[in-house]
Order: structure tokens, then C-alpha cells, then sequence
């Protein structure tokens, strides 16, 4: 598809399924879109079946629903039927409550390795304490100044590894069941909608009779857990980017909290892990990269 040439995107176009996620298209998206679309175009041809899953990763902010709906929109008006999916909806609790829960993994954790290790004390806790209250017990820099400070935040550290981006915290089951569904070609699916309180939850069906991509736009698309994904996108942004993507979103409260910093950093590292599997990764500067290039630019991060 050498000769492919972007159609121009006037006005509003179609976007994700996540209820109340304003998604606005700005160039960068674009022209990101634009980087891997004609190789997405090969991919495609190569599957070798008619229904194509396409997912689309990468960090918290970096992107990843406004690239996949400019895809969806260039595959629909080559009269390709394209659905946006967002894996977003999939979590077992809303967000409010997985957030809650996050924390829950990493001081329960945190808590059960001191006192493995013989460090939990009346004393130590009192001081624990004040820093959960504060919520500031995810910040490094307490390990150099309390000895059992490392006990807790390795502890913690590790809950979060089993808990982030797996069937703990994820119904991956339900998604891939989806996915096989719709390879099946059923002509209608009942999808899920998750909203951000309690009172948004519920399930729509949707028209897969002329739909030949699906796009799953999630971090975890390209997950172990998750099955049928025939085109893994991975878009690629440094510990440091995907922060600022964040801070610069403004989605959720402390943003830039330890704690914070902490989940990307191990969703970075799954990324990381998982990123042997893409088949086409494009750098923050819209450049297509090899594997290889790809683990050049994140030296070090399996080591963070």
C-alpha cells in the first residue's frame, strides 16, 4: 500500500465504546495513525481469515484511543467495517473501586512482607501509618531512612505484579470470549459498558455483520491473558512520556503520586515483557521500529 493516501478527517469522527471517555483527535494521533496504516494494511492481508482482531497497546495516556479511532476511520471509509473496542470495560471492578483495591494489594502486601521478613513492630507501624494516611507510603525515598521501609515496599511492589494486568484485576475470560465470538461471525454481540460508578454497568449489542477489524484500544491488548489478537500494536512511550501523558490528561486525582509512578512503572515493565509479540511498534516520534531498535530505546527498563 505504497501509494495510500491518508483521507482527510473533517469534524468529529467515531470513537472507542468507553462510556464517557471524551476522546479528541489531535495531529499527533494522526499522524501516528498515519505510520502504521499502510504496514496494518499488509498485516491484514496476511492474517489469512476474514475477521482480523487488531490491538492496540501502550502506556496509560499515550494514545492509544485517539491512533485506534483515526485506524477505525481510514479502514471504514476504505469500505473495510471497523469496531473500536475499548478493553477498558473489562476490569472486574469499576474504577473507583479497582483504584481502591490496587491499594489494598500493595499495603496488605507490604504489611505481610515485614512481617516475613521480622520487621513489623507496634513503633514501625505507627510510623507506616502516617505515611499511608498521607499517602506517600509508595515513595522510595523512605528507604534510606527506615530500616523496614525496603520489607514493605518490595512486599507491596510484588502484590501489584501479580495483581496489575492479570485475571485478578481483569476478566480477560469474558474479553477473549468476545473475541472468539466474533471470529465465529456472529452477526450481533452483547458488549460490555463500564462507567465510573456503580450505577454504570451494563451490557449492549452491537451489529458485527459487516465488521471486518475489530480494534481492542487497551493497555493489556497484547497481554498473554488475552486471546485472538492477530495484529499486536504496540505504541511505544518511555516510564517518563507516559507520566507526562498523564499529568497532562488530568483523568484521575494524583496523577504524579508515588503510588502512581509505581503501577506504570510495572505496567512498563509488562509492556516491555510482552512487546516481543508486536508486530508493528511505532516510537513517540512516529517512526516505525524493529524489535530490536525498540529494545535499544527502553535499555534498562526490565531492570527498573
Amino acid at each position: 500500500m505504497k501509494n495510500w493516501t491518508a483521507p482527510k478527517i473533517e469534524g468529529e469522527i467515531p470513537c472507542g465504546d468507553m462510556p464517557k471517555d471524551k476522546v479528541t483527535i489531535y495531529p499527533n494521533h494522526i499522524s501516528k495513525a498515519n505510520a502504521v496504516f499502510p504496514r496494518l494494511l499488509e498485516e491484514i492481508e496476511l492474517v489469512g481469515h476474514d475477521k482480523v482482531v487488531v490491538g492496540i497497546c501502550g502506556g496509560s495516556g499515550v494514545g492509544k484511543s485517539g491512533v485506534a479511532s483515526v485506524i477505525a476511520y481510514y479502514l471504514n471509509e476504505m469500505g473495510i467495517g471497523a469496531y473500536t473496542l475499548s478493553g477498558d470495560n473489562y476490569p472486574h471492578k469499576i474504577p473507583l473501586y479497582n483504584d481502591a483495591e490496587r491499594i489494598k494489594v500493595y499495603r496488605t502486601s507490604g504489611i505481610e512482607a515485614m512481617l516475613a521478613d521480622g520487621n513489623f513492630s507496634e513503633e514501625n507501624f505507627k510510623v507506616l501509618q502516617k505515611l499511608q494516611i498521607e499517602n506517600d507510603d509508595a515513595n522510595t525515598k523512605y528507604i534510606n531512612e527506615f530500616e523496614w521501609f525496603k520489607s514493605y515496599f518490595d512486599g507491596g511492589k510484588q502484590g501489584l505484579i501479580n495483581y496489575l494486568g492479570t485475571n485478578n484485576e481483569i476478566d480477560f475470560d469474558k474479553l477473549s470470549l468476545i473475541i472468539a465470538n466474533y471470529k465465529e461471525d456472529s452477526p450481533t454481540i452483547w458488549l460490555k459498558r463500564m462507567g465510573r460508578e456503580l450505577h454504570e454497568l451494563w451490557y449492549e449489542q452491537v451489529d458485527f455483520s459487516q465488521i471486518k477489524v475489530l480494534i481492542v484500544e487497551w493497555t493489556h491488548s497484547n497481554s498473554d491473558f488475552l486471546c485472538g489478537v492477530d495484529i499486536p500494536i504496540l505504541l511505544n512511550s518511555t516510564p517518563a512520556e507516559t507520566l507526562a501523558h498523564r499529568i497532562a490528561r488530568n483523568r484521575d486525582n494524583q496523577t504524579d503520586s508515588p503510588f502512581a509512578t509505581l503501577v506504570l512503572g510495572i505496567e512498563q515493565q509488562k509492556l516491555f515483557k510482552q512487546s516481543k509479540k508486536a508486530k508493528i511498534i511505532v516510537s513517540k516520534n512516529d517512526v516505525l521500529l524493529t524489535h530490536n531498535e525498540y529494545l535499544e530505546m527502553m535499555e534498562g527498563i526490565e531492570n527498573d
